[in-house]
């Protein structure tokens, strides 16, 4: 099985319109949307969810109300501002203090404090992951919670139920809508990946975004093609960024135009190749065209 995670150095370059044209493409592929933070492919494939499944986190503290004394070590040794004298009373005290859970943290410090532990750590619910299907096939994405955290493990769950469905369906494709950025997520949906396509754009901040990301997987040993979005809005530094980018080892795997029909099917809830056959369809058929013969290449 191949694994292609289209990725970027950061948000709105143009990442998730070219996933969701490859899936128009590709036709029997599963896909996984692992941006986890701010997933939108379900925008523009309308995925009917078949399985929901609560996403466990990280762990957040909480006061038992009938066993605090109310003693306030709990606040005094918080960086957080986690712990404030807001809890109900019991049979000791007026008031007992309680812990927010938006900002707690989960370091522990206060359960060790607790001289009649009173807190402890509990397992909390960061989110939900979803197994869905589209009108391209199977589809795995996820809903991370507010102000919740561990984003690379909800993306890391994605990938595997993703890899999972693909052998329950028979299928040798998984294309990978990634975060964008170079943190802990792009790490998470990146390690052991067949193949990336990082979709850039013609500014500095894409060039200097896009030598980032080629850092990193240069560091991981992915095979990395380039694609340079709406590109006809400065040509001169499109020209730079394809020199750059063969220059730091990596292919240049095509060019997409600036084409308002990109916006006009994400209104309509299409992708841009169900949309219009030319324009900027002409080159995400070429794209993937390039994209598909290097897969194939790498299966070999």
């Amino acid at each position: 099985m191949k694994e292609l995670v289209v990725i970027s150095g950061k948000g709105g370059t143009g990442k998730t319109s070219v996933v969701a044209a490859f899936a128009s493409l590709a036709k029997r592929a599963i896909l996984a949307d692992c941006d986890v933070d701010a997933a939108d492919l379900h925008l523009v494939l309308e995925p009917e969810v078949l399985q929901r499944h609560d996403f466990i986190g990280g762990k957040k503290a909480r006061i038992d109300h009938e066993q605090c004394m109310s003693c306030g070590r709990c606040q005094a040794v918080c960086r957080f501002e986690a712990s404030s004298m807001t809890g109900p009373g019991n049979d000791l005290v007026s008031k007992t203090y309680r812990i927010d859970p938006l900002a707690c943290e989960g370091c522990g410090v206060c359960v060790g404090v607790c001289p009649v532990s009173a807190i402890a750590l509990e397992s909390t619910t960061a989110g939900e992951w979803f197994v869905s299907q589209t009108r391209y096939g199977p589809m795995v994405h996820a809903r991370l919670g507010v102000a919740a955290d561990n984003s690379g493990k909800l993306v890391s769950t994605v990938r595997t139920a993703a890899s999972d469905l693909a052998k329950q369906h028979g299928l040798g494709l998984v294309i990978v809508d990634g975060p964008p950025g170079i943190g802990c997520p792009v790490i998470a949906s990146l390690t052991g990946a067949s193949l990336a396509v990082v979709v850039t754009e013609p500014t500095l901040s894409g060039l200097h975004d896009l030598e980032r990301v080629a850092e990193l997987t240069r560091h991981f040993g992915i095979p990395t093609l380039v694609c340079v979005n709406k590109w006809d809005i400065n040509p001169d530094l499109t020209e730079r960024i394809e020199r750059q980018s063969v220059a730091m080892g990596l292919k240049v795997a095509g060019r997409l135009r600036y084409d308002g029909a990109v916006t006009a099917a994400q209104i309509l809830k299409q992708t841009v190749i169900e949309h219009s056959a030319l324009g900027v369809s002409e080159d995400m058929t070429k794209l993937w065209a390039t994209v598909s013969a290097v897969l194939e290449v790498e299966r070999q």
